[in-house]
């Protein structure tokens, strides 16, 4: 069996046991009948390897699986993570399967097509990460997109954040004590330092960012409940796709949905309802509708001075 393979074979066992459990038989089927399986021109899967996929699974995904029921020599999922590594393992069996399509397809680019974009800064992911754990100092230049300078920063880091596609740091700036984010594309020249801090930062930051759209929310402020009335159509693919955990929907008519959150309403929130246009109108808090009123004004007046 391909020694590459094996990421994808645990991504397929998941996959089928988290639909129902499964006997070995079941199991070996349902994998040789993969598409994966059979692009890969494998036709054998014994039981030793699932044993020993069984036990790799469990170490990296922290999900148990046993076949001990009484009469019953099924497979199955005998415990979940938590919400925090479940996140994780998802968007670990999605890299798995993405990344062994590719595996298998050097010739993928007549068919796969990505976003053109710039580094996200995932070079320094593992560093950022370090710092972190062992609560390094770290140092680094950024550039800043409104002034357009790069400036020095000193920090203690604190978590990485992920949004929109992009990674950001969340530290606390050594020189004035101020919480702040920092985009992983725009951080230059980075040290880990062999120096320690040794504040003891007192952030929960699941809870700090629970209520947050985006990572703009690193003051103290009370979350609100907002209102969206939606067009039918684009309320199916909010539905689908939900804009934040908080997400409800508390009514539905032939013509509209209406959604209810409770969240900051930040200024990258605002940007998100703007993107879907006359699709979504904001009905509450009247901060929030004053704000986007204002918004659309200044944009209209910005469109009638180029006439």
């Amino acid at each position: 069996m391909k020694k590459d393979f094996y990421l994808t074979r645990y991504a397929l066992i998941i996959k089928r046991l988290e639909n129902s459990p499964a006997t070995y038989s079941q199991l070996k089927e349902y994998l040789l009948n993969s598409f994966e399986f059979q692009d890969a021109g494998i036709k054998s899967y014994s039981i030793r390897t699932l044993q020993r996929d069984i036990r790799e699974i469990s170490n990296l995904f922290n999900l148990s699986i046993h076949n001990k029921k009484k009469g019953d020599n099924r497979y199955y999922i005998e415990s979940r993570p938590i919400m925090e590594v479940d996140e994780y393992n998802q968007k670990l069996l999605e890299s798995f399967q993405v990344s062994n399509a590719l595996n298998v397809h050097p010739n993928f680019s007549n068919f796969i097509f990505f976003e053109t974009r710039k580094s996200t800064g995932a070079e320094n992911f593992y560093d950022l990460f370090f710092a972190i754990r062992n609560k390094r100092v770290i140092t680094f230049e950024y550039y800043n997109y409104k002034n357009k300078l790069m400036t020095a920063r000193k920090v203690h880091p604190l978590a990485l954040k992920e949004s929109k596609d992009r990674w950001y740091l969340i530290a606390s700036d050594t020189n004035d004590k101020v919480l702040k984010s920092f985009g992983l594309d725009r951080i230059h020249y980075l040290d880990v330092n062999k120096t320690k801090f040794k504040e003891k930062y007192k952030y929960n930051f699941r809870e700090h960012f629970k209520n947050a759209f985006g990572v703009m929310n690193l003051a103290e402020q009370n979350p609100e409940r907002i209102v969206l009335k939606c067009s039918k159509h684009q309320g199916e693919y909010i539905k689908s796709f939900p804009l934040h955990q908080s997400q409800k929907e508390i009514k539905e008519n032939p013509n509209e949905t209406f959604f209810e959150f409770f969240l900051h309403p930040t200024y990258d929130f605002m940007q998100e309802i703007l993107s879907y246009g006359k699709e979504v109108t904001v009905l509450e808090p009247k901060s929030l509708v004053d704000d986007i009123q204002a918004h659309l004004q200044e944009s209209l007046n910005a469109y009638l001075n180029c006439t």
